[in-house]
């Protein structure tokens, strides 16, 4: 009869936090990749306005992101403003920062409350980025002749030395894959493929493998799958975590585009659309509130 209490008492627990994760599917998500105002780019929504929707919604913690000038002061600000919120930035290594400049890295690193967590390896200017959009202008190099230039050997050593997290940004699978292994033998503890499979990017499942088995996480962003960045849909990406593995991957919104949803009902619709791919309540955990987690050091 114990025995038979436990097992009972056990599937009504399972039950009831079922339950909970459906009426509110965003409690304790963490969204690594959220675009808001202030910035030189049009946005939908202010930080501070996306932090107090994102608390509400009951969710962990925000990665504020901009492409041209750094996030920390503004993560700072919004946990003043919104506490009880995990609330993070970073800074973008493109040419309004002078590209892989170790010197900006240090000095984001040191802004007060230590909330810079992130170093993009350059997005809109980066080498890839340029090149596919067909531009005929300047651009940041990470790599030369299948070699990491030494400023981005001494970037890594900078993230390495406080701690943070090395994302690819917009290079190529084949530099992205370079940065990981450098990453990786510089000490580097938290490494992330910026959006790995869509463009410029396009990694392919075995790429992704090989940066998944060297320790890094493997982002898929909402934003690859609605409106004008749409190159895949939910089976393409299931498919490819599948492929992956959960633990291995993080799910979050690349929203703040004027037009798109709202970060949180962003992140809400993608984990909608991964249950119906088949994914179970604690697979969406492991790729929205545990692996963000640990990439950010909150485990």
């Amino acid at each position: 009869m114990r025995k038979a209490a436990l097992l009972s008492l056990i599937f009504y627990v399972a039950m009831a936090v079922n339950v909970a994760a459906q009426e509110n599917p965003l409690a304790g998500v963490i969204d690594i990749h959220v675009h808001a105002a202030p910035d030189s780019t049009p946005r939908s929504i202010d930080a501070i306005s996306v932090a107090r929707m994102a608390k509400a919604r009951g969710m962990h913690g925000l990665v504020f992101k901009s492409h041209y000038e750094p996030t920390a002061s503004m993560a700072y600000l919004v946990r003043q403003v919104v506490p009880g919120l995990e609330v993070f930035g970073g800074i973008d290594l493109n040419l309004t920062v002078g590209g892989m400049n170790p010197s900006a890295v240090e000095h984001m690193a040191d802004i007060t409350g230590s909330y810079g967590r992130f170093v993009w390896m350059s997005t809109y200017d980066s080498e890839a980025q340029v090149r596919y959009n067909l531009e005929n202008r300047p651009f940041v190099r990470v790599s030369r002749n299948g070699q990491l230039l030494p400023e981005t050997r001494q970037v890594i050593a900078v993230i390495a030395k406080h701690n943070l997290v090395m994302a690819t940004g917009h290079n190529s699978a084949e530099d992205g894959l370079l940065l990981i292994r450098e990453s990786r033998a510089q000490g580097v503890r938290h490494m992330v493929v910026t959006h790995a499979m869509v463009a410029p990017i396009h990694m392919s499942v075995p790429q992704m493998q090989e940066a998944a088995k060297m320790g890094a996480y493997i982002e898929f962003t909402y934003n690859g799958l609605i409106g004008k960045s749409k190159e895949f849909n939910f089976a393409d990406y299931a498919k490819a975590i599948r492929a992956v593995g959960v633990e291995h991957c993080i799910l979050s919104s690349d929203m703040g585009q004027p037009g798109n949803p709202l970060h949180p009902d962003a992140m809400a619709a993608f984990i909608k659309g991964m249950r119906e791919q088949g994914f179970s309540p604690s697979e969406i955990d492991q790729m929205t509130k545990i692996n963000p987690a640990s990439l950010l050091g909150l485990e």
